[in-house]
């Protein structure tokens, strides 16, 4: 018996794995224990996770609430529950009963909490990390059982960093909780060194042009796949930009609309756009435009050009942009209430037909006349003259 195989029959492990890290932990896993099931979630559509799960002959559990894991653990009795995205509140008592072992994206003590690698991108960080460490009642404060740094270029995305983070997890995630089970009770975190990242929401993604170029760029990175993308507004509908970088040396504008677009290339398909402080040039974008407006499909990422198609163009919500929107609304609420106005026309003539008993009047023109003149028309509360209470 190899000491691979003595490991599978020592240890067994639970995975937590909600999101977009969960495979690679799965893999680096399942190739050295007994893995006892993976706790995620069903969503929309293909789920690699759960199609490798079903390869290697894992379970999937698809409730997460920590009530169901306590209930799990209990019932399993695993040696180690390894968590890699998983975004509950787990009791004290669980994670003290059994070793827990948490994977987390960031330089451990700093950046405690959220949305890690997104404000380490935000924030202009030289680096990020990956770091195994003991779960305990505290916010990610266990002891440090493994912690490598990964560098921050100057136009890497979110999605290049995670890609990075995940294969060094996958590399190195097993063998750390290996030597936990075996005894390493790692090293204590420094508190007063500890910083901590609030969670993201999806409103936080927009674009203010009159902030400088590289905090702009750094927000487009820090929000591109997996995450909604960094948006602004063209003529007041939403515009996601996916990809876009600052113009070197730009022309000195000292005046400065910011959000106003000075430039674009149908030959390569850029757009510039003023900062608080210089030039930003989209690449892809996408608008929630109508399909078919202006030949674009809201579907499509496509070339920025594609969608602005003018330098008399401002990206942003303006007071005009909310004023037109407002409009519009109003418009349609107007339009709403008149068809709503006539149906109820149509009801009351339904009524009276009912009441009469006569049939085949024009029923748009007695909903007009019965509208202008009353359900008795202009001889008195009567039809036709009056006569009728």
């Amino acid at each position: 018996m190899t000491p691979t195989d003595l490991d599978r029959t020592r240890r067994r492990v639970l995975l937590l794995g909600m999101g977009p890290t969960a495979l690679d932990a799965l893999e680096s896993l399942a190739a050295r224990f007994d893995l006892l099931g993976v706790v995620r979630p069903p969503g929309p559509g293909a789920d690699p996770v759960r199609t490798r799960a079903a390869v290697l002959g894992v379970t999937v559990y698809a409730d997460c609430a920590p009530s169901a894991v306590r209930a799990l653990v209990g019932r399993l009795r695993p040696d180690c529950v390894v968590v890699s995205s998983y975004d509950r509140i787990l009791p004290g008592d669980l994670v003290t009963a059994t070793p827990f072992v948490n994977v987390h994206y960031a330089p451990l003590p700093r950046y405690r909490g959220r949305a890690t690698v997104n404000w380490a991108i935000l924030r202009g960080e030289p680096y990020t990390a990956v770091t195994v460490h003991r779960l305990v009642a505290g916010l990610d404060a266990g002891n440090i059982l493994f912690s490598e740094r990964v560098p921050i270029g100057p136009r890497d995305t979110v999605g290049e960093l995670y890609g990075r983070l995940n294969a060094i997890q996958r590399a190195r995630l097993a063998g750390t909780v290996a030597d936990m089970i075996d005894g390493y009770a790692g090293v204590p975190q420094d508190e007063a060194r500890a910083s901590y990242a609030c969670t993201r929401l999806p409103a936080d993604g927009q674009i203010d042009w009159s902030a400088p170029t590289v905090t702009v760029d750094a927000l487009v990175r820090a929000l591109s796949d997996p995450y909604p993308g960094a948006f602004s507004h063209l003529h007041g509908r939403r515009l996601v930009v996916w990809s876009a970088e600052p113009v070197a040396d730009p022309p000195r504008y000292d005046g400065r609309v910011p959000g106003r677009v000075v430039g674009r290339s149908d030959q390569d398909g850029h757009v510039d756009v003023l900062t608080g402080d210089g030039v930003l040039r989209l690449w892809r974008v996408q608008s929630d435009r109508p399909a078919g407006t202006d030949g674009a499909d809201r579907a499509d990422r496509v070339m920025a050009a594609t969608v602005i198609r003018s330098v008399r163009t401002t990206l942003g919500l303006s007071t005009a942009d909310l004023s037109n929107r407002v409009a519009e609304l109003e418009g349609t609420v107007r339009e709403l209430t008149a068809r709503l106005d006539r149906l109820d026309r149509l009801d009351r003539l339904d009524r009276l037909d009912r009441l009469d008993g006569v049939d085949g009047v024009d029923r748009m023109d007695r909903v007009d006349r019965v509208d202008r003149d009353g359900p008795g028309g202009p001889g008195g509360p009567g039809r036709a003259g009056g006569g009728r209470p």
